[in-house]
């Protein structure tokens, strides 16, 4: 190794979590969250501080099933069985599937995706099925599922989301400045719902929608909207005037249906050498 080459390299994790067991992904002093338990682990093993970064910064309740997480370990660390060491460290509720050296070391979970998909879960039952209840929403009413298609129409494309958006709170310095806050505009490239059955023949119905980047409780909010919709509260053809008015109304789903599914890149982020 050249000695003028740093100590550290840039790492890749693969994670996924209950995250009932959590009150979300980022840090929060004196709460359990994902970053503050996997940080601990990787700082153990490492036997140095670990700050991490995550492609989404998911909320209480909510699971990952590929949350993509970037940082710095010591270069001479050895990977072969470190993503079992940290699950074991992380019990209960994480399981780290992978961890790889990244071939780009300016790889940053987050910055560098360009998207990530998210999928929802309604269990469309009379009866709730407690081996599903801490992954699902149940919705005992019959839901029109030709309808939810349509309402999925308007959402594909670049918008301004604030309707579906809990809109982040100003500094009395932004209002005095007149600062209208982060841009809430999107790009979604597809929604769709899917129906399924559970293994006792429950009608299952997942939403899946995939987007550049997505803002405070919108997937959220878009499944309660789309709800309503199957429901009859609203016709599909409601849905562009709700995302043009970008006045936030209507349900938000509940956090439990929530799963961060997958998070792509431009080009490959792992070297194993």
């Amino acid at each position: 190794m050249n000695e003028t080459e740093p100590a550290l390299r840039r790492a890749r994790l693969s994670v996924a979590y209950d995250g009932s067991h959590f009150h979300g992904f980022a840090d929060n002093d004196g709460v359990r969250t994902v970053a503050g338990v996997l940080s601990e682990a990787l700082s153990r093993i490492a036997r140095m501080p670990v700050e991490i970064t995550g492609a989404g910064r998911t909320d209480a309740g909510v699971h990952a099933w590929d949350q993509v997480v970037s940082c710095d370990l010591p270069r001479d660390l050895d990977l072969d069985g470190l993503a079992r060491r940290l699950t074991k460290l992380c019990v209960p509720g994480i399981v780290v599937r992978s961890v790889e050296w990244c071939s780009d070391p300016e790889f940053n979970a987050r910055f560098s995706a360009r998207w990530r998909q998210y999928r929802y879960t309604v269990l469309n039952d009379p009866i709730a099925d407690p081996f599903l209840t801490p992954t699902v929403w149940h919705v005992s009413a019959p839901l029109d599922l030709s309808l939810m298609h349509l309402g999925c129409d308007p959402l594909v494309g670049e918008h301004d989301f604030s309707a579906f958006c809990r809109k982040p709170k100003l500094s009395p310095d932004q209002i005095e400045r007149g600062d209208p806050g982060p841009s809430l505009v999107r790009r979604v490239t597809s929604a769709v719902w899917t129906e399924h059955r559970s293994d006792h023949g429950a009608r299952i119905l997942r939403f899946e929608i995939r987007a550049n980047a997505f803002c405070h409780q919108m997937v959220r909010s878009i499944v309660g909207c789309l709800v309503d919709v199957g429901l009859g509260r609203i016709s599909a053809g409601e849905v562009s005037g709700i995302l043009r008015r970008g006045e936030r109304t209507g349900t938000v789903a509940p956090p439990q249906g929530l799963t961060l599914w997958e998070v792509g890149y431009a080009d490959p982020v792992s070297s194993g050498s």
